[in-house]
């Protein structure tokens, strides 16, 4: 039967498919193999793309037939006359005018009866109607670094793939493979449960919890964190803070020190505008620097931490800071900030000073580039003109992006802060 269906659509001839008259094109490279076994393929259809120092070329075929057998791959050398590959000749002349007729359906269903008998199995034809464009060198390049250049999207017009497509391609493979051993990896089965070694109890992750967890792996996972301690001297600062009292009533004024620090920390930023920026679009090598001031304060909850923003706090003074912070605290705490307010920041304060502590490495808010870490301040003894005095010191931790910040940077801009923290500034900041 199989003979017969033969018969009725291919002669049984075969015939060898070779490199014609290629012209200066000798012992040159084979850089892609543009049909499969079992594939049938018409006259003019492209089998193979040569390339030298100056060119590539694609050799097409001269007949219409089904492979049957592919003679190269990619990286042989050839000239005129290599052998490409052997097809079964197609023969219209035997296909009656009765078969077309009748026998339309028959002659259908034997195609592909004949195809799954003569097509190799797990064979997937590729559809090359749609030609990636790109210079023999780029095409050298992409081959090189083991990237199927059909894959890769070209930025140029007519969508034509030049080197620097390639690089992003392999740059964003090489994350997302990253992201994904990562992920991967990311949860460890214990090898026995927490029951097992006595009483335990299950309780829900408060919502809060698990809506910034994802943006803290993310901000750990993806940016290279450096922290840098330090230590301010906020002697004049306290003394000026506390000296503080309201002209109607002669009663002190409740200012936290978080009021004053927001006003130096806004002070630095202006200085080093590099602090005030987001590279979120670090794959187009793009960098956002921020003309406005919005520092996040991160606020602690019962719920979890939230970091609402202060805005244009540079147009503040001391005073309407204190109370916007205060303003800001309860809606946190009452979840009643509303979401739009826990985004675009220039940058995020995180304040250990009412609980205690000294010194640690807090995460960056991403897409912000840095964040400032505060402990609570000490009474210290400091050698100063040859004698101990007892000053007051501020514990500073700034954890910044060391893709855009380097260290000789955030040491300036943390002696800035210092200074704007100092005895120097300490009145200044409740303009």
């Amino acid at each position: 039967m199989l003979i017969n269906l033969c018969q009725q659509n291919y002669r049984m001839s075969k015939k060898d498919i070779k490199v014609p008259n290629i012209g200066e094109f000798k012992d040159v490279e084979v850089i892609e193999i543009l049909i499969k076994e079992g594939q049938e393929i018409k006259k003019n259809d492209p089998l193979i793309t040569i390339e030298s120092d100056k060119s590539s070329v694609e050799i097409p075929s001269l007949h219409d037939g089904l492979v049957t057998e592919l003679n190269l791959k990619v990286g042989d050398k050839v000239s005129e006359g290599s052998k490409i590959l052997e097809i079964e000749l197609k023969d219209n002349n035997l296909e009656t005018k009765e078969i077309q007729s009748t026998k339309k359906e028959n002659i259908k269903e034997n195609k592909i009866e004949i195809e799954k008998k003569v097509r190799p199995k797990n064979i997937i034809v590729k559809d090359f109607s749609k030609k990636t464009s790109a210079s023999p060198k780029v095409r050298k390049f992409a081959r090189e670094l083991g990237v199927d250049i059909s894959k890769v999207e070209g930025s140029e017009r007519l969508g034509r793939v030049t080197e620097s497509d390639v690089k992003s391609f392999v740059a964003k493979t090489l994350e997302r493979n990253i992201e994904k051993e990562f992920k991967k990896d990311e949860i460890i089965e214990l090898e026995y449960p927490h029951s097992e070694f006595g009483k335990t109890e299950i309780k829900d992750i408060p919502r809060v919890k698990k809506l910034s967890s994802k943006y803290l792996m993310n901000s750990w996972s993806n940016i290279p964190h450096v922290t840098n301690h330090d230590e301010a001297d906020i002697t004049e600062l306290e003394e000026f803070r506390t000296s503080l009292t309201d002209i109607y009533t002669g009663e002190k004024k409740k200012i936290t020190p978080l009021a004053f620090i927001v006003k130096a920390l806004t002070a630095s930023l202006k200085k080093f505008p590099n602090f005030n920026s987001s590279i979120d679009e670090i794959d187009k090598g793009k960098m956002t620097l921020k003309k406005y001031y919005h520092i996040g304060i991160a606020v602690d909850t019962k719920h979890g931490l939230m970091v609402p923003k202060l805005r244009n706090a540079d147009n503040k003074n001391i005073n309407l800071i204190g109370t916007e912070l205060k303003k800001l605290s309860d809606q946190c705490r009452n979840l009643k900030i509303d979401k739009k307010e826990l985004f675009g920041g220039s940058m995020t304060i995180t304040s250990l000073g009412g609980i205690g502590g000294s010194f640690f490495t807090p995460i960056i808010n991403y897409p912000e580039v840095a964040i400032l870490g505060v402990g609570k301040s000490q009474k210290k003894q400091i050698f100063i003109d040859g004698k101990f005095i007892t000053r007051t010191i501020l514990p500073l931790s700034l954890s910044y992006d060391h893709r855009i910040i380097d260290g000789a940077e955030a040491a300036r801009f943390n002696n800035d802060l210092k200074d704007n923290l100092g005895k120097n500034f300490a009145y200044k900041l409740a303009v």
